[in-house]
């Protein structure tokens, strides 16, 4: 039986794309999603082995999504697919418990290789991560997860790419005030006092590509 899988990219000609090669490999894409919002209510709906996960998505990254993703169903197992190669990105993805991390230069057999091998319980890492980051992600390493809570994480992201509070309140489906409130509490938490420090926050925290 093939391996279900959830793929969410936002570039809809790369995703067609990937599907299929992934279809090419034996896997069955079984939902595909634009942005992180998207693919956690389609896992919700669909809950496939493995959701496949770009970094960098509107409304909520690869990785918040992977963590809503994950404690929503905890059969779905979710790997994070992205061009950087950075620490803090990575570190990022271990923070919220993700099961496998590849680089899109790697290739579709190294993403292949990571389905399989997270659908069977194990991780995975681009072996063009360092040494030291790849034994720290398969450990699960303590690392601090910041101040800021996976909603407000959420709320940011939608901040700095320039949705005012009444966008963000009928994305998440809550009230304007309740959307104003987050807004004032994120500023407090990271210590800003206008949108352009938020975005800055945000760029830092790989919520947001420059």
């Amino acid at each position: 039986m093939p391996i279900h899988v959830l793929l969410a990219e936002d570039h809809e000609l790369v995703r067609q794309g990937l599907k299929a090669l992934l279809s090419n490999e034996g896997f069955l894409v079984v939902a595909e999603a634009a942005d992180g919002l998207e693919a956690v209510h389609l896992a919700q709906e669909r809950k496939p082995d493995v959701a496949v996960l770009d970094f960098s998505m509107p409304k909520m990254n690869g990785v918040e999504a992977a963590g809503e993703i994950m404690g929503q169903n905890s059969g779905t197992r979710t790997v994070i697919l992205t061009q950087h190669e950075g620490e803090a990105y990575c570190l990022e993805a271990l923070r919220a418990g993700v099961h496998g991390y590849v680089i899109k230069s790697e290739g579709i057999a190294e993403l292949g290789q990571a389905i399989r091998d997270v659908s069977e319980g194990q991780l995975y890492v681009s072996p063009s991560l360092s040494p030291t980051l790849a034994a720290a992600f398969r450990q699960y390493a303590g690392i601090p997860a910041g101040p800021l809570t996976a909603r407000e994480r959420d709320i940011l992201q939608l901040i700095a790419e320039g949705n005012t509070s009444k966008e963000i309140a009928a994305a998440l489906d809550i009230s304007d005030r309740t959307a104003g409130s987050y807004r004032s509490r994120i500023m407090a938490k990271v210590g800003v006092k206008d949108i352009a420090g938020l975005v800055r926050y945000a760029i830092r925290l790989g919520l947001l590509v420059p």
